[in-house]
């Protein structure tokens, strides 16, 4: 597939590295050009140097015989109108955008053919507002993953001595919960992967990621660690676009302190917030946090721009007594040097928001994609289209499926139902189907799975 990404910042830049490393023809564009660069001695990819929106710059990139225009430069305007250019001028197929303000992507028919032709609108906020939304409804999450409308869900926990798995194979399982239906997906330890077996036992500090209904998720995780109480008391530090959509988000159901440097900010976010208590001053201010008595907060959250500033905001919270500290950090290369010591978790806006991207870039039906443990591995849902004839997964029992090496399927929805799979479980014409990849460059075998043959059309 030929892409043209527009922006080598750090969405662009990651997006470009994951679909160079699938034998995708990427082009980068960026006015800067020591990223374009540094990306260009990195990964096997044409850059282009200039102004993402110009004519002359996007028929360089090759917007000629283009398949797809990403546009995720940190301009909204720029996103729009290289989108605009790229449907008049180049008649490009798929354009996606980066969009952030919300005051644009509020206002109904604005993104269409007849207005600005945006096929797939990406807002990173609305992303991770609903990431962060999900950990916080499930306590002892690690990362919350939904499927097909929410009725299945991928947890990932890290096991803890004295749960009652913990030393035990992964098929007493079924012995634990005979009445729950769930799959252990994949386990992460030491930070390498194990593509679990009947015959795999759990260890202290694994972290299992599994797949069950909605309505198991808690009892599956008891077996792993023991369940934590319910969030009740939550402080976010920064009221940006992220804290105040989360604080709307979940402000009638917890109580919710908002911690604001800005005044004028402050003033906004208490005019538009029902029930959110808004204070103006620094989440790093030892004294502020003790006087909100921090120490009853059941979770701390560092939403502001600045890595460093929640990374320290975080860990005065954390000594200081909030029972559990999550924090947003923008470069990657800090996330797994921070998590699981005192912050117990650290999210990535880009993994966040490149699994929304790249399934709009995945071939045959895919409806989402997800980094598991910061991009290690994918999970992947695809449905299954045709009939027997015309497709490689219907009518085939799973252990008749050629699976790539370290791929599993996890689960099948199939209308309301949850079906977790086993090797028996056989396909049928519209079951949305789970898959795992714990290697990525088996990404290309799995989407010819699900590609329909032409006997179909």
């Amino acid at each position: 597939m030929k892409i043209i990404i527009l922006g080598a910042g750090q969405v662009g830049g990651t997006l470009a590295e994951h679909l160079a490393s699938e034998a995708n023809d990427i082009t980068v564009v960026d006015t800067d050009a020591e990223r374009l660069r540094n990306l260009g001695d990195r990964l096997d990819i044409r850059t282009v140097q200039g102004r993402a929106s110009f004519p002359t710059v996007l028929r360089q990139a090759g917007a000629d015989d283009a398949d797809m225009l990403v546009a995720v430069t940190n301009s909204d305007e720029t996103n729009m109108v290289a989108c605009q250019v790229a449907h008049t001028l180049f008649h490009t197929p798929t354009k996606i955008a980066r969009v952030r303000e919300a005051a644009y992507l509020t206002r109904a028919g604005l993104f269409d053919n007849d207005a600005i032709p945006v096929d797939v609108l990406i807002s990173p906020e609305q992303v991770v507002t609903h990431y962060i939304k999900r950990l916080i409804e499930i306590p002892g999450a690690l990362q919350v993953i939904d499927f097909a409308e929410g009725k299945a869900q991928l947890v990932a926990v890290k096991a803890y001595y004295g749960g009652p798995l913990v030393g035990q194979q992964l098929r007493q399982l079924r012995e634990h919960m005979p009445n729950v239906e769930t799959r252990v997906a994949a386990i992460f330890r030491r930070d390498r992967p194990i593509l679990p077996q009947g015959d795999t036992v759990i260890e202290a500090d694994d972290e299992v990621f599994f797949i069950a209904a909605k309505a198991n998720i808690r009892a599956v995780m008891s077996e792993m660690r023991r369940l934590d109480e319910s969030y009740k008391r939550i402080v976010i530090a920064g009221g940006g676009q992220i804290g105040e959509r989360l604080a709307e988000a979940i402000e009638s159901r917890y109580q919710v302190k908002i911690i604001e440097m800005n005044p004028a900010r402050c003033r906004y976010l208490s005019d538009t917030l029902d029930s959110t208590v808004v204070l103006q001053g620094s989440a790093s201010d030892r004294d502020l946090l003790m006087e909100e008595n921090i120490a009853d907060a059941d979770i701390f959250l560092a939403l502001t721009n600045d890595d460093e500033a929640n990374i320290m905001s975080s860990l005065l919270a954390k000594r200081l007594g909030a029972k559990k500290v999550m924090t947003i950090i923008n470069n990657p290369a800090y996330v797994d040097l921070i998590q699981g010591g005192d912050i117990d978790i650290a999210i990535s806006p880009q993994l966040a928001t490149i699994g929304t991207l790249l399934a709009h870039v995945r071939r045959g039906d895919i409806v989402s994609v997800h980094s598991l443990r910061r991009g290690a591995a994918e999970a992947i849902e695809a449905i299954a289209h045709g009939d027997s004839k015309s497709s490689k997964v219907i009518g085939r029992a799973i252990r008749d499926i050629g699976l790539p090496p370290g791929t599993t399927i996890g689960a099948i929805i199939r209308d309301e139902e949850v079906i977790i799979a086993h090797d028996d479980t056989v396909i049928a014409t519209g079951d949305h189907v789970i898959l795992f990849l714990v290697d990525k460059k088996h990404i290309r075998d799995v989407e010819k799975l699900f590609h329909v043959g032409l006997s179909f059309f």
